[in-house]
């Protein structure tokens, strides 16, 4: 079983047509797009996931903020990242005014197998990736062999 990305919604069973409208109404919101001065928005961090076999790591492209602006919650194999990255250095040139990073808070939750250990999770950050590791439970297994008999 892999780590999903969680989304309240996602219990409720969809057509296949719904998913592909999710897929690219949710791919333009995450490509984030331009502020105007003193605007505040949200944006969506980039996140890659790495299933080995004693662990998941999950990393976060963060560039931007301090180790003190991340809320990590793990609760009930849901785990919620949040934190907010605020509009600081701004380049201004006569009348233009150019911002190309995205600005504002933001919230990734995922959906962690039952196979993990949540008193063994650790978290660092380095160059702008937060990294999250979560360490696999060798007690809980997540296959099975039934014999018949």
């Amino acid at each position: 079983m892999s780590i999903i990305r969680y989304n309240a919604s996602d219990f409720v069973p969809t057509s296949f047509s719904n998913l592909v409208d999710r897929f690219f109404n949710e791919s333009v919101a995450r490509s984030g797009g331009s502020l105007s001065a003193g605007q505040a928005g949200t944006f969506v961090p980039k996140v890659d996931i790495i299933e080995n076999e004693a662990s998941y790591e999950i990393h976060f492209a963060v560039p931007g903020l301090n180790k003190e602006d991340f809320n990590i919650e793990l609760k009930d194999n849901y785990l919620t990242v949040s934190g907010e990255r605020k509009l600081s250095n701004e380049k201004k040139e006569k009348n233009f005014h150019s911002i190309e990073t995205s600005y504002g808070s933001f919230s990734r939750s995922f959906a962690l197998p039952e196979n993990v250990d949540a008193s063994k999770a650790n978290a660092k950050y380095d160059k702008g990736i937060l990294e999250l590791t979560i360490l696999k439970d060798e007690k809980k297994t997540l296959k099975q062999t039934i014999k018949v008999n």
